[in-house]
């Protein structure tokens, strides 16, 4: 049995110093792909966008949004049904568009294909 004393500590192990200009520039892609985002999420509920189209290829800067929050941007898609849909795909509701399985990618956008009825 490991004692505690054995065990790392939580202040033994620190994330690296990052410069001013490090931090900047990660503030800056960060509002980059929020921006992004937020264009997409008009644009899907405009109808100017597909969702199965972009979950088949997504662009890079969409692979850590949450499959949720992209459904959810699709008129017609609302909590519920969204997490039917993920439910019946077999896919948690935090999982990430670049963290879907080809399996799980597949079903997801053969479900959003079929017509509602």
């Amino acid at each position: 049995m490991s004692s505690p004393a054995n065990a790392p500590s939580k202040s033994s192990v620190t994330t690296p110093e990052r410069s001013l200009n490090q931090r900047l520039d990660a503030l800056q892609r960060a509002n980059e792909v929020r921006s992004k985002r937020a264009a997409l999420k008009r644009d899907l509920k405009s109808g100017r966008q597909s969702i199965d189209r972009l979950l088949e290829s997504p662009p890079e800067w969409l692979e850590t949004a949450k499959v949720m929050d992209m459904l959810l941007a699709v008129p017609k898609y609302g909590r519920v049904r969204a997490g039917k849909i993920l439910a019946q795909c077999r896919i948690s509701a935090s999982k990430t568009i670049g963290g879907l399985t080809p399996r799980q990618r597949a079903e997801l956008v053969q479900a959003l294909r079929q017509p509602r009825g």
